[in-house]
Order: structure tokens, then C-alpha cells, then sequence
């Protein structure tokens, strides 16, 4: 038998041996990765003529970058949202976005607010290999594709589609058109050229108006004369504002269907009751509160709409949502870009994970991104939308 002494001995060996077990697993277990910074860049025009969805914009990437650090980040690793007003100029915006990329050395870009400063920086992130999440409308930021460059808003062609299918639905053979002279207007004004034949319909007047004139009267006078049975008008306000009074101080009683570019309260304030009876393809964050229950988007909508106007006062717009899309994007293919082993996610792997999201619930609609499509999204993202009694109406 073990006296006291030898009892003592074999339970310090038992002790000893313990503390060497797990000194040992301790050493050969795996290290958790320690956290890394993501940094997500973004461009946008918070001041100038475009501030009006720039500033949206802006406010949305702030409150989505602290929703997502309050609740412990992606994967545990904070965000750094980096900003710079672009004020809507090409020269500025170009500049911004060479400083996120060699001196902030972010992972991933979101932004501009227009299509000209979008169509502007296409070679610069394409250079660099940096992936842009632009939150404009012209096709041609995604047509042909750029290996680097996406966006989240419907595209013009998908507007125009969704103005004629009812247009031509309606019985109208016989359109105007007045475009503003810039990059949004330019690829809507081709859009409508291209596509109105299909539709069965005739281009009768071919107006432009400039981004800073207070009056189209002029045009809209030559409009009047024609035979036209319908006006479409496609700019960002404040010039589709213009149009719209010009209209009904001409006594022009024909419909005005506007683009998807005055999608926000702030055309209505300007307008006043010469927008009334207007109509436009819209996302369904304008008519949130008219969807059915079913519709897949609801839910979200609802929860962003809530949150912005909590936050920010004023309504919640699709401009805003385009920035929401473009982060919950971004930050969706970091998490998947991540290293295994821990580390920044490369360029080139969030490019590829941008690329193979598949049915991202968005504001803007249902997004399926693929190597041939870097928007993701159809003409099933529109609703068409008439303003009543100075508010949103879904119509179809």
C-alpha cells in the first residue's frame, strides 16, 4: 500500500501530467485569426445639382456601416466606410476614387451617383482591379461587361420597356421625347430611340434641355405642336420639374411619363401640382406600403424605410436604396472573400463572389448576378407609379 507520502507523489505526476496535456493542446491548437479592417469606399454626391440623390446616398452607407459594426462587424471584423463628396463632378470623382485606391487602399468602391461620373472612373477601376458598385442607371456602365464594375439600379432600358409595354398597352402610337444633355440622359435618349419600333411606336419631337436651365419652354412649345399622344421626360431633378410646370402653363394635356430618375418626394415638392397625374417607372420602396404581403421585398423595404427615417427624418427614396443594395453587396461577397486563414479578402476574390450572388433580396428588386450580367436584376424590379393627390400611386 502507498503510504501518504506516495499518494502525494502520484497525484502531483497526475497534476503535472494535466498541465502538460494542456499546455501541449493550447500550442497545437488553432489560433483564431485576429480581426482586420474592412474598408469600403464610397463616392457620392452629396453636395451640388445631384446632392438631391447623392446626399440619400451618403446617409445610407453611414447608418448601414454602424447597423452592421454594432452588431460585431463581418465575421467579427469591423467595417471602415471612407467618403468623399464628388459634388456630381466627372474631374472630382475621378480624383476620389484614385485616393480610395492608392492612398486608402480600400477593398471595394460604391458609387457615383450619376452615370457620366460613373462612365467617367471605368478605367481607373478597371486599371486597378478594384471592384465599383455603381449606383447609377446607364446600361452602359454594365454593357459590355467590365470584369470589375457592377451597379444596383434598374437600367434605362429596363424603364423604357416598362414606360412602352404601357404606352403601347394603352393604345399610344405617337410619342416626344425631351432628354437632358448628360450621361443619364444621353444612354435613356438612345434607349428610347432603339427600342420604340418594337413597341409599335413613332418618335414625333426630339427635345434636349441642359442640366442647369430654369426653362423649357421653348421645347416644350414645339411639343405642343406636334401630334404627339404622349410626353416622356428624361432627367433628375430639378429639370423634370421645369418640364412638368411648362406643361401645364402651356395647357399641354397629353400624358407625361417621367424616367425612373425623379423617383424621390423631392419632384413632387418641386413640381407642386403640375406633377400631379404624371406618371413613372419606380422600385417599390416608393409604394412600399401598397405592396401585398407576399411580395418577397416587402419586409426589407419596410425595415430600411423605417430605419432611414428614423434616423434622417424626411422620406426614404430609391436613391438611398441604391447605396443600401450596393453595401449590403459588397459587404455579402467580402464576408465570402475572406482567407480561410484569416486576412483581407483580395480584390479579385470579392470581384468573383460579386458575380456569383444569386437571389439577394434587394431594395431594388431580386439580384442574380452572373459573368454575363453585372446587374442583376429585370424590369420586374419597376412598378409603374402615377402621383395622386401629391403622393405615390401604384398603378400596375
Amino acid at each position: 500500500m502507498l503510504g501518504s507520502r506516495g499518494k502525494m507523489r502520484n497525484a502531483l505526476l497526475v497534476l503535472s501530467l494535466v498541465v502538460l496535456v494542456a499546455a501541449f493542446t493550447s500550442q497545437c491548437a488553432p489560433k483564431k485569426a485576429p480581426p482586420v479592417e474592412l474598408k469600403i469606399g464610397a463616392i457620392f454626391a452629396s453636395t451640388g445639382p445631384a446632392s438631391m440623390l447623392g446626399l440619400p446616398e451618403k446617409n445610407t452607407a453611414e447608418m448601414i456601416e454602424a447597423e452592421i459594426n454594432a452588431a460585431g462587424g463581418v465575421a467579427g471584423n469591423p467595417v471602415k466606410l471612407i467618403f468623399y463628396d464628388t459634388e456630381g463632378d466627372a474631374t472630382k470623382t475621378v480624383t476620389a476614387t484614385k485616393k480610395l485606391i492608392e492612398k486608402d487602399m480600400v477593398d471595394v468602391i460604391i458609387g457615383p451617383t450619376t452615370s457620366g461620373n460613373s462612365l467617367a472612373i471605368i478605367d481607373v477601376v478597371e486599371k486597378a482591379k478594384v471592384p465599383l458598385i455603381s449606383c447609377a442607371a446607364s446600361i452602359r456602365i454594365v454593357q459590355p461587361v467590365k470584369p470589375y464594375v457592377f451597379k444596383t439600379p434598374q437600367t434605362d432600358v429596363m424603364a423604357v420597356e416598362r414606360i412602352y409595354s404601357r404606352l403601347q398597352n394603352n393604345g399610344i402610337k405617337k410619342v416626344a421625347i425631351i432628354t437632358v444633355s448628360n450621361g443619364f440622359g444621353d444612354s435613356g435618349r438612345v434607349q428610347l430611340q432603339n427600342l420604340a419600333a418594337d413597341y409599335g411606336l413613332t418618335i414625333v419631337a426630339d427635345e434636349r434641355y441642359g442640366a442647369n436651365d430654369t426653362d423649357m419652354t421653348v421645347q416644350m412649345t414645339k411639343i405642343k405642336g406636334t401630334d404627339a399622344e404622349a410626353i416622356i421626360c428624361w432627367g433628375t431633378n430639378p429639370g423634370p420639374a421645369v418640364i412638368a410646370k411648362n406643361r401645364k402653363q402651356l395647357g399641354i394635356t397629353i400624358p407625361l411619363y417621367n424616367s425612373h430618375g425623379v423617383a424621390s418626394k423631392t419632384f413632387i415638392e418641386l413640381s407642386g401640382d403640375a406633377a400631379e397625374g404624371t406618371f413613372l417607372p419606380a422600385g417599390k420602396l416608393l409604394v412600399v406600403d401598397q405592396l401585398d404581403d407576399s411580395d418577397p421585398q416587402k419586409a426589407l423595404l419596410q425595415k430600411y424605410k423605417t430605419d432611414y427615417e428614423s434616423k434622417f427624418g424626411g422620406a426614404a427614396n430609391t436613391f438611398g436604396g441604391h447605396a443600401y443594395d450596393a453595401f449590403m453587396i459588397a459587404v455579402q461577397a467580402m464576408e465570402k472573400a475572406l482567407p480561410a486563414g484569416g486576412g483581407k479578402p483580395s480584390h479579385d476574390a470579392i470581384r468573383a463572389e460579386i458575380e456569383k450572388i444569386q437571389g439577394f433580396v434587394g431594395t431594388g428588386g431580386i439580384f442574380n448576378f452572373s459573368p454575363e450580367d453585372h446587374n442583376g436584376l429585370t424590369k420586374d424590379g419597376f412598378v409603374m407609379v402615377q402621383i395622386k393627390d401629391g403622393d405615390w400611386s401604384m398603378v400596375d
